[in-house]
């Protein structure tokens, strides 16, 4: 029933020149860019395609791009970042869904020794045996910086290098700029075969980031955005989903 619900949906006609923009973060652009080709495909409709960080304070950010005029009709994203924008009411109310979460990795450059990071006592080693460690600037990031390595008491003794997105902290470990990259499953799996996942971070120190979808407020495309969004919650998409480490959520916040 889902499934001919879905595809009702998509078949239900739009203007001929409906287009969308979206602004998505780096955590479920693996997925998004699979998937993205059948739903332009079957739905008929013109997706453009824009990034930027969840979270954090450079000009990248999605928040940041918005306040300053960058239009967006639909928003990707973890859902620390989004319950600001809400807060901010730059989101069209009660259109924000959760689509898939997944847990923070280590990742090493292809072909490199796999250390233990089963353990927080593991993780606590490796961290301070590392060279450099390189983080995504955003939710991931943050929650390394702000809150892990202060609680092992290691935070003025690791060499921390965050990037703008995971997709900056897997290139520096690819061209060996780094020793490991801490960031979600998700994008370490996206970045494959340049880098290899070694494990995900104890549970005592895991943070399963959830990544959400919504409409912009004032978006003149709300229905080809909520036909986007009922795409990658459908069944067709978890198998997807499933493939970048992420677990399908598919539902309404709340």
């Amino acid at each position: 029933m889902k499934a001919l619900a879905l595809a009702a949906l998509l078949l239900m006609p739009l203007a001929a020149s409906a287009q969308l923009k979206v602004m998505i973060s780096g955590g479920f652009s693996g997925p998004y860019e699979k998937l993205l080709p059948e739903f332009e495909r079957t739905s008929g409709i013109k997706v453009e395609t824009g990034s930027g960080s969840s979270q954090g304070s450079g000009p990248q950010t999605i928040a940041a791009q918005l306040a300053r005029g960058v239009t967006a009709d639909v928003v990707i994203m973890s859902r620390e970042g989004l319950e600001g924008l809400i807060a901010a009411k730059r989101i069209a109310a009660g259109s924000d869904v959760d689509l898939a979460r997944t847990p923070i990795g280590v990742a090493v450059r292809a072909g490199a020794p796999k250390p233990d990071v089963s353990t927080v006592e593991a993780f606590k080693q490796l961290m301070l045996k590392s060279k450099t460690v390189a983080v995504p600037s955003s939710t991931a990031g943050i929650f390394l910086i702000k809150d892990v390595l202060p609680r092992l008491g290691i935070a003025d003794k690791v060499n921390v290098k965050a990037t703008p997105r995971g997709a900056g902290a897997t290139e520096m470990v690819a061209k060996g700029e780094a020793d490991v990259a801490v960031l979600p499953v998700s994008e370490i799996l996206h970045a494959a075969p340049a880098v290899e996942l070694v494990g995900v971070i104890a549970d005592e120190i895991q943070l399963h980031q959830a990544f959400s979808a919504a409409i912009v407020s004032g978006s003149k495309q709300a229905d080809a955005a909520r036909k986007l969004i009922a795409f990658l919650t459908s069944e067709r998409a978890a198998a997807v989903v499933k493939a970048f480490g992420m677990e399908p959520l598919g539902k309404r916040a709340g």
